[in-house]
């Protein structure tokens, strides 16, 4: 287990445990939180522990080409049943991924260190959120660090107050980051939701090299 100290340097990913622990302790600045994505690390903790950094083997991934459109979500897009914006509402996206019920879930892992944090990325442009609303109202959305010049997004946290609002906004961000030319979307860890979408394991090693 490495303890970090005042230096943003992580240890190589290779030394992370068979969990993707990798390191403890250190801050949440902005030079470190970069850092971190651009090596492949993330943090990812609870309320009561201090600050885990994590970088797991496998990693799951979604290459935007191999994304799965279901037939009932395909008919929602059609007919344009909500509207998605981008950086419209950054803050209240991750309020809602932090505060939303989750089946099998107590707490949440987006602390309000973890939201300053991420509020900060996003005016500095590398933090980015998809908002997706009906009558008004947000009823969807995800935030994530976009790698410009690595063409990687990293997914960090998506919620949904009406049924497949969240895939609606994750599919029409897929369309966006594909514009741009993004040849990886990092989902970090295996989900029954995001392999319906079309997200799978690769290996770290297999992950690094996109990365570098």
């Amino acid at each position: 287990m490495y303890i970090l100290n005042n230096s943003i340097n992580f240890p190589p990913v290779t030394a992370a445990d068979e969990d993707g622990l990798l390191a403890i302790g250190g801050d949440l600045s902005t030079s470190r939180l970069m850092n971190a994505y651009n090596s492949g690390i993330f943090p990812w903790y609870d309320k009561d522990q201090p600050i885990l950094w994590f970088s797991p083997d496998p990693r799951m991934v979604l290459f935007p080409d191999d994304l799965k459109i279901s037939k009932s979500m395909r008919q929602l897009l059609r007919k344009n049943c909500f509207e998605v914006t981008f950086n419209k509402n950054f803050e209240q996206v991750i309020n809602h991924c932090a505060t939303i019920s989750r089946p099998d879930q107590f707490g949440t892992w987006i602390t309000s260190d973890m939201q300053q944090a991420y509020i900060k990325l996003h005016k500095m442009g590398y933090a980015i959120s998809t908002e997706v609303w009906q009558n008004g109202e947000l009823i969807g959305g995800l935030y994530g660090i976009w790698l410009a010049d690595k063409n990687v997004f990293c997914g960090e946290s998506m919620f949904a107050k009406v049924s497949n609002a969240s895939k609606y906004g994750f599919i029409k961000l897929i369309e966006l980051l594909k514009q741009k030319e993004v040849k990886l979307i990092d989902c970090q860890m295996y989900t029954d939701h995001l392999a319906s979408l079309g997200a799978k394991e690769i290996s770290r090693d297999a992950f690094m090299e996109f990365l570098n």
